[in-house]
């Protein structure tokens, strides 16, 4: 992968990040560690170079292989709910896409998991982390629905395509006082859903409603 401008300039300079960072505040988004991170981290490495003009537009965009980067007022706004508890030490990203929601965790947790079923995406979002410099990310080449559970339990679960409904291992493999944050729902629309671990109980609630992709099976 070619080297690309972190810093940015014109339509990614830092004057836009910040001017969408100031739009996301304004849409309700208060968390303070979380708009700073949207600050610092530069969306514009994680879109193709043909899109980085408008990478700092609050809409989602292509990434090939029919997945989207999400909306930033989404990525912002799941971040908030997971963090809503309190820091979670170890956090498992499911559908890592181009990598920028695990770089945004990357800068406020710890530790990131994050799966990615295609592996064109995962190479491309492996590159991505390693030019920002976030080396506390940890990607795998999985199906989402199986989870990652060799480094079970996580304190908090962040997904980032849609299933029908929550995948039992998911849950299973959700640490106790945990929260996981996803969109839920048929193709199209759904609702985002925060989970909270009570021992065996989950208690559940809605959020908003959201568009994501379906979240698929497999790996390819």
């Amino acid at each position: 992968m070619r080297e690309r401008n972190a810093a940015g300039i014109g339509m990614t300079s830092q004057r836009t990040r910040d001017r969408l960072v100031d739009a996301l505040a304004a849409q309700g988004i208060q968390d303070e560690r979380v708009l700073s991170a949207m600050r610092e981290v530069p969306r514009h490495l994680f879109v193709d170079e043909a899109l980085e003009s408008r990478a700092y537009e609050n809409t989602p965009l292509p990434i090939g292989e029919g997945q989207t980067i999400s909306q930033p007022w989404v990525v912002a706004r799941m971040t908030e709910l997971l963090l809503e508890p309190g820091v979670p030490e170890r956090v498992l990203e499911v559908g890592t896409g181009s990598g920028y929601q695990a770089a945004v965790l990357a800068r406020l947790v710890p530790r990131v998991y994050s799966i990615e079923r295609i592996g064109s995406l995962l190479r491309r979002a492996r590159e991505r982390l390693q030019a920002v410099r976030l080396f506390n990310c940890q990607l795998r080449h999985g199906d989402g629905y199986e989870g990652w559970p060799e480094y079970a339990p996580y304190d908090g679960i962040i997904v980032t395509a849609a299933p029908d409904a929550l995948p039992e291992a998911l849950l299973e493999q959700l640490a106790d006082g945990g929260r996981l944050v996803a969109p839920i729902g048929g193709a199209g629309y759904q609702e985002l859903l925060v989970v909270d671990r009570r021992g065996d109980a989950y208690e559940q609630r809605r959020v908003a409603g959201v568009s994501f992709v379906p979240m698929l099976e497999g790996r390819v």
